[in-house]
């Protein structure tokens, strides 16, 4: 059976991680953890992206070598993802020696096969997303995301034949035999792969000493897109040989922010498509702001991920930025919306209705083959490759469903009453009570692992204590 294989964007060490990054995070591991409670091998790969211009500069500011420099980031990324608890299973740097190598026998290879080649190259250039940009991405001449002004470029360059893949790539989008989800970004890339035509694109750079030399060049190293691009197949283990990918490749769900679509769109299709190798299927989310607007710093909006920890913990702060928004647009947070809904789900909610059940159970005789059957059945997750990640959606039937459901009934029956004249029918009443919160642990447990675990130990103690502690205002 083939791992299905999840992959995050490999994140640019040029700082620490962001909501972004652990949104993107989280959801990756949770559709891990979801075919992995179905019987289905799965393979999650994480990383950074650790070379060019942009961490040469920062790394001679902060007097560090570059390798320092992104060591540092690196560690922050690491320790983040643990307090996050994502179960991954490689973090690929692209300073691994191993990726080098390998990206260098792909280039050597793209290089003989004639789709890259020696050129002009004039364009205009955002150090800010390492990425060359039209003049129609401009918003009154700047890049839109940082604010800046581009360099124009014009130099001798090694580069990658774009346009003659783009009829080709257009009708493997249109037959999806090259998956955009959710559809509306896949009718994006169609309209402008209709509208533009792609321009053959640098894959060096001359000035750029923090990268991986060209090894048909050496005064040139590799562009950064091209070298992070193929983490996503060295992180298997690939040693750049197209002959020979990797069982795991392609992957069902590479998982990327909106504002890097089209460059994994288009730039990273066409190296495979050279390489003649498999496409992967891509899933895109929308961007984290706060209160209607981009995180600033000048607007003192930002939210850090070690803040949001601090305040929610571990499987609290999984649970806020799940269920944020739909997978795909853009999402709206703000401490003070967050606080309400933590205390409303969480304390209030699913920790109020498990204390209350195993406080009442504790007087029932509980049938325990009835509940453990439950929490033992394999789910069936609907949730395929060809419809979007709907997790948001899953988490707010779980709640709907069985936590105020279960709410509903026990407020309605008031159990501690019926016990008082009818032994049987609260014994009953308390069996259904304790297998529905056996199913809450069940399908809980690829979203919040630990509180799952708990509801389960409760359920096999009769003993509880609070899974989360309510939040003072």
């Amino acid at each position: 059976m083939k791992d299905f294989f999840i992959t995050t964007p490999i994140y640019y060490a040029n700082a620490q991680p962001h909501l972004g990054h652990a949104y993107t995070t989280i959801t990756a591991d949770v559709l891990k953890r979801l075919w992995q409670q179905q019987g289905q091998k799965a393979f999650l790969l994480v990383g950074t992206d650790e070379h060019g211009l942009k961490i040469q500069k920062k790394a001679e500011v902060a007097r560090e070598t570059p390798q320092q420099f992104v060591n540092k980031v690196t560690c922050k990324f690491k320790k983040t993802w643990e307090r996050l608890g994502i179960g991954y299973d490689y973090f690929i740097r692209t300073t691994n020696k191993r990726h080098q190598a390998a990206v260098q026998r792909v280039l050597e290879e793209l290089y003989q096969r004639g789709a890259v080649y020696k050129g002009q190259y004039e364009g205009l250039y955002c150090v800010g997303c390492e990425q060359f940009k039209q003049k129609s991405d401009l918003v009154n001449g700047k890049c839109p995301d940082h604010n800046l002004i581009p360099e124009k470029l014009k130099e001798e360059s090694y580069l990658l034949k774009m346009g003659e893949k783009q009829v080709e790539l257009l009708e493997k989008i249109k037959k999806d035999e090259f998956k955009i989800r959710p559809e509306k970004y896949r009718r994006e890339i169609i309209s402008f792969l209709e509208k533009q035509t792609l321009k053959d694109i640098s894959i060096s750079r001359r000035k750029v000493a923090w990268g991986i030399p060209l090894p048909f060049d050496q005064e040139y190293t590799t562009y950064v897109w091209v070298d992070a691009f193929l983490s996503y197949l060295t992180g298997l283990g690939w040693k750049g040989d197209p002959e020979r990918i990797p069982s795991q490749w392609p992957a069902e769900a590479q998982l990327i922010g909106k504002d890097i679509l089209r460059v994994h769109a288009t730039i990273w299709p066409i190296i495979l498509m050279h390489l003649k190798l498999p496409l992967p299927s891509l899933y895109v989310h929308g961007l984290i702001i706060s209160g209607g607007r981009k995180m600033s710093k000048t607007l003192g909006n930002v939210i850090h991920i070690n803040d949001m920890l601090d305040n929610f913990g571990l499987e609290g702060t999984r649970y806020l930025l799940l269920t944020a928004g739909t997978f795909g647009e853009d999402m709206d947070l703000t401490m003070e919306r967050m606080v309400k809904k933590y205390n409303a789900d969480l304390a209030n909610g699913l920790g109020n209705l498990v204390s209350r059940v195993i406080k009442l159970g504790q007087r029932a005789e509980i049938r325990n083959e009835v509940w453990r059957a439950e929490i033992n059945k394999v789910p069936e997750w609907k949730e395929q490759a060809d419809t979007t990640i709907q997790l948001d959606k899953m988490l707010k039937q779980l709640w709907r469903e069985l936590i105020h459901n279960n709410d509903k009934l026990l407020e309605k029956v008031k159990p501690w009453e019926v016990i008082k004249y009818d032994e049987e029918e609260f014994n009953r009443f308390m069996n259904e009570r304790w297998a529905d919160l056996a199913k809450i642990s069940r399908q809980l447990k690829p979203f919040l692992p630990e509180a799952a675990e708990k509801i389960k130990c409760a359920l096999e103690t009769k003993q509880t204590e609070p899974l989360f502690q309510r939040i003072q205002v």
